[in-house]
């Protein structure tokens, strides 16, 4: 936008000014959204001779059929519930105030059948993760009211797993419980000798074990325990030779290990904690060993140095490969943004809503892994989805391989 003064003059001697040059400036504007209604016509044709002959174009594919909403409407609902955490409710809310006519339940009836909808891309997804080489777990709470044969107060869980190796895929998968039998569906067809790095919740051994896994523990799961531990002492007593703190600080050295090694290769990175945090780790064990008998099992440090001493071969398996992680804080970052949505949300109505949204959310985390725009993204699958016919046309619909549209 210019704005000029062809009447300006010179206030000492009243010529006229003439242009120069031009100082330029910037704000942000917003355009608000729109609501629209899109009009299909579907033209019908007769024979001029009978009556039986009346045929009707055919309706285009859509990923729901006869569905009120348009791919790119159910785009915007999934990432602004899944991506930035906005309830449905607000989202009926908003889209009144451009001129919508939308209720939560239409926008939670179009979000379970999109669910249901990317199923064959969600399968095509699990079959890449179970293929990598190493495989990170856990699990958090969810909330399901209307649950067959449970109390609506019941906590079902919504377990995450993610690969380390191969194009980023970040899964999520409801389940009514925590329990090894729901586990081991999840991780059916895993391959033979990857590596799984997990928490210290027994069911990740028992998969471990019966898939012949290389286990690893999560050194932020040993150190959380020190933590809470230090965090109960008065301020005055926290000195450097608490034994918490001494715990606390020797882990912080394997973690500037970690630093270092960032970004080197595998091998440089293997040697490097050979020379660095070998010792620090027998450092750790010796402390381990000198005062798990003389602290209160019950306390704090108490279960502080039991799961470290439980976790003790897993924890310093890390070491013997540099490709390996030192903990889990990975698959921890990717549950966040649920946790973060929960919040807001709070729970799900039904069990086929918490499978759909588990759903979506595997999509738009593995679309941020990949470095994905996720609305785009979306657009064009929920587009090309109904088309689909083969292995092969789903395998292009993957997030590094669709070809995104503007």
């Amino acid at each position: 936008m210019s704005y000029r003064n062809p009447n300006g003059f010179a206030p000492h001697d009243g010529k006229t000014l003439v242009e120069i040059g031009v100082e330029t400036s910037e704000q942000l504007d917003i355009i608000p959204q729109q609501v629209r209604v899109i009009q299909h016509q579907r033209v019908k044709y007769a024979c001029p001779c009978c009556d039986q002959g009346i045929k009707v174009t055919p309706a285009p594919a859509r990923i729901i059929p006869k569905g009120l909403l348009t791919e790119a409407a159910l785009a915007w609902v999934a990432t602004s519930k899944y991506q930035d955490s906005l309830p449905l409710y607000r989202q009926a809310a908003l889209i009144g105030r451009f001129g919508g006519d939308l209720s939560r339940n239409t926008l939670a009836g179009s979000m379970i059948k999109v669910g249901e909808a990317v199923q064959p891309i969600i399968n095509l997804l699990r079959d890449h993760l179970l293929d990598a080489e190493l495989v990170f777990g856990d699990e958090t709470v969810i909330q399901v009211l209307k649950e067959s044969g449970r109390a609506a107060q019941s906590k079902s869980y919504l377990w995450a797993q993610m690969n380390g190796t191969g194009p980023p895929v970040r899964l999520f998968g409801y389940a009514p419980g925590r329990g090894g039998t729901h586990a081991e569906q999840l991780y059916a067809g895993i391959r033979e000798g990857a590596v799984l790095m997990s928490d210290g919740y027994e069911v990740y051994n028992g998969i471990a074990r019966s898939h012949r896994l290389i286990h690893l523990g999560c050194w932020a799961h040993a150190r959380r325990y020190f933590v809470e531990a230090e965090a109960i002492l008065p301020k005055a007593a926290r000195r450097p030779d608490q034994l918490a703190t001494q715990f606390i600080a020797a882990i912080a050295r394997l973690y500037a290990v970690e630093v270092k090694a960032k970004g080197k290769a595998v091998a440089e990175r293997a040697q490097l904690r050979e020379a660095a945090s070998r010792p620090v780790l027998a450092e750790i064990q010796h402390m381990l060993v000198t005062h798990r008998h003389s602290v209160t099992p019950g306390s704090l440090l108490g279960k502080a140095l039991h799961y470290l001493e439980a976790q003790w071969p897993k924890l310093i398996r890390y070491v013997e490969n540099g490709a390996w992680p030192i903990d889990n804080n990975l698959c921890e970052n990717a549950i966040r943004p649920f946790v973060v949505g929960r919040r807001n949300w709070l729970f799900a109505d039904t069990v086929a809503g918490a499978n759909g949204s588990a759903n979506i959310y595997s999509l738009i985390e593995t679309c941020k892994a990949n470095g994905v725009d996720t609305y785009r993204y979306l657009v064009a699958l929920f587009k090309a989805l109904p088309l689909a016919k083969t292995a092969d046309d789903y395998e292009q619909l993957l997030p590094w391989h669709l070809t995104l549209g503007d």
